[in-house]
């Protein structure tokens, strides 16, 4: 019989709620963030779990990594191969781990952000202090093992990590809802760091702070703010300002040359060929001309990037500008997020120290047991064994008599005598007083007759000794936390005695960068924009040469100062504001560049109403008239803004900027609208409002009817309008007053 659906009734906002936290845990838990204790992700756990299991030993050859992804995918991360690779990678990488947990060979990437060859061609094994520091006493029963995906293997719930590999080599993860962003730090000091606390488990932020002063980025450089990393390492988040180092060269001529060895963490990669763009983008930009060239020189033996510099450059200026205007100088955002007791947890250096310190205990407290308990088998084996050395005639007589091996064991354990034949009565006596444990009758019975001479006697009673000194050793350290702090202690000093290496970061307070910017010397120039919106300036004399063609190919010819700035208004009543010494300086036939590039104007989304420089307004008054008929008059000071684009005017919703315009003095102007009516008055009679005023009704429009056109007409000027092919002499209409109808033509 078909069994009948089931079908849940819920309302769907609540299972999508329910299904995104789930999957959002997950994430949180089992993939994105590392865990507080052995400071790795899962899929970092898995992979090293898998060398060693496969036995990639530091001492063995290496293996193809392939191997290493394809069984790390099919025993324990069922979540693709790229990802395992990606990490296996990193893991190798000394420019990216404090202190790299894989020894790889092959092309594993570079620095500069080349990619590693794919996983067929490289090879790997494990590092030593891996082997020993991370994977060491897995056989000890010292953290739990949990079934995998598809509950065929075990793997371990946590490596047993010796060493704060969270603060070593950091961490970097983004999960749902948030992200974790941990430097890494120098190996010595994090582990004086953790005997410190261990010390004086009260020991607050600060006082930590002499012992892990802040992070040591493998790529070196300079913490720039080293007096906020007290309030980083209280809360756990920040912001530390890193700077590449640059040294100054002297070359030939006098000349000098910038030369980069280190770079911030964060320029890791694509950013190193971004920040020599940017280089580029200085001089092209005309920020600076002090550099005549620039190379990256970098090989497996370091970061070298130099800079020539021509001859009297100021260096440290230029050093400054590199600071301000480029990656040299990067910010490493700070969240010390990790799951801790399986939920995620941001917490301050004492707090993970602290994490990592209780675990150490619970390691060793297991680790301990297991070794008590093997050595008290032990100790019972070898008390068996001695007992049977005095005894052994008695013993070879019950062997000989018994006619099984459970016959025998049976005397052996609880006397027994039953079916075994004795030589004498006393034999019989004796026997019935045998009272050896299980474990004892069976070692006994596999004993070989080789322990019985002399001297295999005396080493077992060495051995017996051994084993009663390590029982009272490891029973201390499992009721003393002191004696075990003391072992725990001593552990981490050999590490660190191993594998200390110096500090590569140095930490120091650096003032904000000051670029002092060399003033352009000031020349005239003529700013030159065609009908496409490509912009130039040309020298003077060049302009007088060609000014006929100018004129007549460019739709704005203005005159002015390389160091003024050009006001463009457009139809939207917007401002946008252009320094003239941005444009490119060349010959009359250059193209020029658009201005959309150089300026936030669009000229797909907005028009040029009028286009001037701001010296030649600053003085003056301007007048705006819109579609809507609304008029005003500004200052043309309120234009001298420091904004590269600003609010000209204000608009109601759908009007739009038709005219904008100096005024001198004594000016009329002509309202023409699409309807064909026309409305002249004097300008002198349009108020001066602020820039962000709407105006005043200058006309008063007919429903639907919108202005087409506003005329601005000198005193004495003459001009005309074509109206259904007849033309309208605006200099003739009646003068009227504002805010009318206006003629119908």
């Amino acid at each position: 019989m078909r069994q009948e659906e089931q079908i849940i009734r819920t309302e769907y906002a609540e299972l999508m709620q329910k299904s995104f936290i789930d999957y959002a845990m997950s994430v949180i838990v089992a993939r994105a963030l590392p865990d507080v204790r052995d400071g790795l992700k899962p899929v970092q756990r898995r992979t090293l779990y898998d060398m060693h299991e496969l036995g990639i030993r530091y001492d063995r050859p290496y293996r193809k990594s392939a191997r290493i992804v394809g069984d790390t995918m099919g025993k324990y991360h069922p979540h693709g191969d790229s990802s395992i690779y990606g990490s296996l990678v990193v893991m190798a990488q000394d420019f990216k781990m404090g202190m790299p947990l894989v020894d790889g060979h092959g092309n594993f990437g570079s620095i500069e952000g080349d990619g590693a060859a794919a996983m067929r061609y490289t090879e790997a094994r494990l590092q030593k202090l891996t082997q020993e520091a991370y994977l060491a006493d897995l056989d000890k029963n010292v953290v739990d093992f949990v079934p995998n995906f598809d509950e065929t293997e075990k793997e371990p719930e946590v490596l047993p990590v010796r060493v704060p590999n969270l603060l070593v080599n950091g961490a970097e993860g983004i999960a749902v809802g948030m992200t974790t962003n941990i430097p890494p730090h120098n190996f010595a000091e994090v582990i004086d760091g953790v005997i410190a606390y261990m010390k004086d488990p009260d020991i607050n932020t600060e006082q930590m702070m002499k012992y892990i002063p802040g992070p040591d980025f493998p790529t070196g450089g300079i913490v720039a703010n080293k007096d906020e990393l007290l309030s980083i390492y209280s809360t756990g988040t920040g912001k530390i300002k890193i700077r590449g180092k640059v040294e100054v060269e002297h070359g030939k001529g006098g000349r000098e040359r910038l030369v980069i060895t280190e770079i911030p963490y964060t320029m890791i990669g694509a950013n190193i060929g971004k920040f020599l763009n940017d280089v580029y983008s200085l001089v092209e930009t005309k920020k600076t001309s002090d550099i005549t060239d620039i190379t990256n020189q970098s090989s497996k033996e370091g970061i070298r990037i130099v800079i020539e510099l021509r001859r009297g450059a100021d260096a440290e200026n230029l050093k400054n500008l590199l600071y301000k205007k480029t990656k040299l100088e990067d910010t490493f955002g700070v969240n010390m997020l990790a799951v801790a007791d399986k939920k995620p947890e941001t917490m301050g250096i004492v707090p993970m120290i602290r994490h990592h310190v209780n675990f150490q205990f619970e390691l060793a407290t297991r680790k301990y047991r297991t070794l008590l308990a093997k050595e008290k088998d032990k100790k019972e084996i070898q008390e068996g064994l001695i007992r049977a050395c005095d005894v052994i005639d008695l013993i070879i007589e019950i062997l000989r008599g018994s006619a099984n091996v459970k016959t025998a064991k049976a005397c052996l354990t609880d006397g027994i005598t039953d079916g075994i034949r004795f030589k004498t009565a006393q034999s019989k006596k004796d026997a019935e007083k045998l009272r050896f444990t299980e474990r004892q009758a069976d070692a006994i019975l596999e004993m070989r007759l080789y322990r019985l001479i002399g001297l295999e006697i005396e080493a077992l009673l060495r051995d017996h000794e051994k084993t009663l000194a390590c029982i009272a050793e490891y029973e201390e350290i499992l009721e003393n936390r002191g004696v075990m702090a003391r072992v725990i202690i001593r552990e981490l000093q050999h590490f660190k005695k191993e594998y200390q290496r110096p500090r590569r970061t140095a930490l120091e307070n650096l003032r904000e960068v000051v670029i002092e910017e060399k003033k352009p010397e000031e020349m005239d120039v003529v700013f030159l924009m065609d009908r496409f919106g490509y912009g130039k300036t040309i020298d003077v004399s060049t302009y007088e040469r060609n000014k006929e063609a100018a004129d007549a190919e460019n739709r704005y010819v203005i005159q002015c100062k390389n160091t003024d700035r050009i006001c463009m208004f457009t139809n939207r009543g917007q401002l946008h504001m252009l320094k003239v010494f941005d444009l490119p300086f060349g010959k009359f036939r250059d193209k020029g560049t658009p201005l959309d590039n150089l300026s936030n104007y669009n000229s797909s989304e907005e028009s040029v109403v009028m286009l001037t420089n701001l010296a030649a307004i600053q003085d003056k008054k301007l007048l705006f008239g819109t579609k809507t008929a609304m008029l005003k008059v500004v200052d043309g000071s309120e234009f001298d803004v420091a904004k590269r684009t600003t609010a000209a005017t204000k608009l109601s919703d759908g009007d739009e900027l038709l005219l904008v315009s100096v005024l001198s003095g004594n000016e009329t102007l002509v309202m023409q609208s699409q309807k064909d009516f026309f409305l002249r008055i004097e300008a002198a009679v349009i108020p001066e409002k602020k820039k962000g005023a709407v105006g005043v009704r200058g006309m008063r429009l007919g429903e639907g009817d919108l202005l087409c056109e506003l005329h601005l007409l000198q005193e004495n000027e003459t001009k005309s309008a074509e109206v259904k092919g007849k033309e309208v002499a605006l200099h003739r209409l009646h003068i009227g007053n504002r805010d009318t109808k206006g003629t119908k033509k």
